[in-house]
């Protein structure tokens, strides 16, 4: 979803925070690097895990913004640059959001980017990252005739146990998030104090969402059809946003679902779950690609018979006929013109 090519970190610092506060330790300079190249491992480590997200949110808080903690350090680093001392302020933030004893201590990397590309658009950013847990790896070292090694611990492959990225688009600011626990809410609710983000990704993730469960859960209570029907209507609303840049809804639902009773059904249907689930979609609104590969993995094309057969349907479902023989097994009979 993002474009980290031409990413540069400004400044990283890096905290140690815990449940006890005579364990925290708050650094007051950045990190040094020595080369490209240890920047470059860095800024992997730090952003990677975001690449590939295709959901976002925003700052927010029950009273107002201007309460919320995190969103105004980060706010002070974006236009003051107050960055160490801000930067300490955050561990600080998160050590109060999580006293519990059960919370795990951790370092706490606070970076500041530059270049972060978002929807053809370049953006400076503040990544937080906090890793628990520590890879094991073991370092060699050669000297004259002799090899020697030592096991290690340290940070690599792993991503972030929790983290969040601020992109500084405008207020209250576009946020990832990543969070491996969510049995222990203080990241997202406490600390971050977060909702999801009324854009185009979003969006995206809903109606897809809508339409999938509409199809699998209301067509066969409203309508009679089969397996093959449920799997060509799923087929056809990924389609529609496969082959689409933008969605718009009275079109989606003619070539979709095409049926004017379908049509009335399923407008009942996403009215009752925008409700039901607080959400303000728009009806016509830029197709994000990232969330509709995402989507398209929990859309089930896969026609299940007995423990037998698996028939994957990705086309034309009038190339599979249903029927019964006398006996009363049930078959179905596929045409095809090239077996590869």
């Amino acid at each position: 979803m993002i474009n980290i090519e031409q990413t540069q970190i400004q400044e990283v610092i890096l905290h140690h925070v815990s449940s006890e506060e005579q364990d925290v330790i708050i650094n007051q300079e950045v990190i040094a690097f020595q080369n490209e190249d240890e920047q470059e491992v860095l800024k992997k480590i730090l952003l990677k895990p975001f690449v590939l997200h295709a959901q976002t949110f925003e700052f927010t808080h029950e009273v107002d913004l201007e309460y919320n903690v995190l969103f105004n350090l980060a706010k002070s680093i974006y236009e003051n640059n107050e960055f160490v001392t801000d930067s300490g302020k955050i561990a600080t933030h998160l050590t109060a959001s999580s006293s519990h004893h059960q919370i795990k201590n951790g370092d706490l990397f606070v970076a500041k980017f530059q270049h972060i590309i978002l929807k053809n658009k370049s953006y400076e950013a503040l990544g937080i990252y906090k890793f628990e847990e520590k890879d094991s790896f073991v370092e060699t070292t050669t000297s004259g005739s002799s090899n020697s090694m030592e096991f290690k611990k340290g940070i690599g492959t792993k991503k972030p146990d929790k983290a969040c990225l601020i992109l500084f688009t405008e207020e209250p600011y576009t946020l990832l998030i990543i969070d491996s626990n969510k049995e222990t809410d203080y990241w997202q609710n406490d600390f971050i104090k977060q909702q999801a983000k009324n854009d185009f990704i979003n969006n995206t993730n809903n109606v897809l969402t809508i339409a999938k469960d509409f199809i699998t859960k209301q067509v066969p209570e409203d309508f009679e059809v089969n397996k093959t029907d449920q799997i060509d209507l799923l087929n056809r609303s990924v389609d529609y946003f496969k082959n689409h840049e933008t969605f718009e809804k009275e079109e989606f639902e003619q070539q979709v679902f095409q049926d004017e009773n379908v049509i009335e059904s399923f407008r009942k249907f996403d009215e009752s779950f925008r409700t039901k689930n607080e959400l303000s979609i728009k009806n016509s609104f830029e197709i994000s690609e990232q969330a509709v590969k995402k989507q398209a993995r929990v859309f089930k094309s896969v026609l299940k018979l007995d423990k037998n057969f698996h028939i994957y349907i990705h086309g034309d479902k009038k190339l599979i006929e249903q029927g019964v023989e006398k006996d009363g097994r049930k078959f179905y009979k596929v045409y095809y013109e090239e077996e590869k």
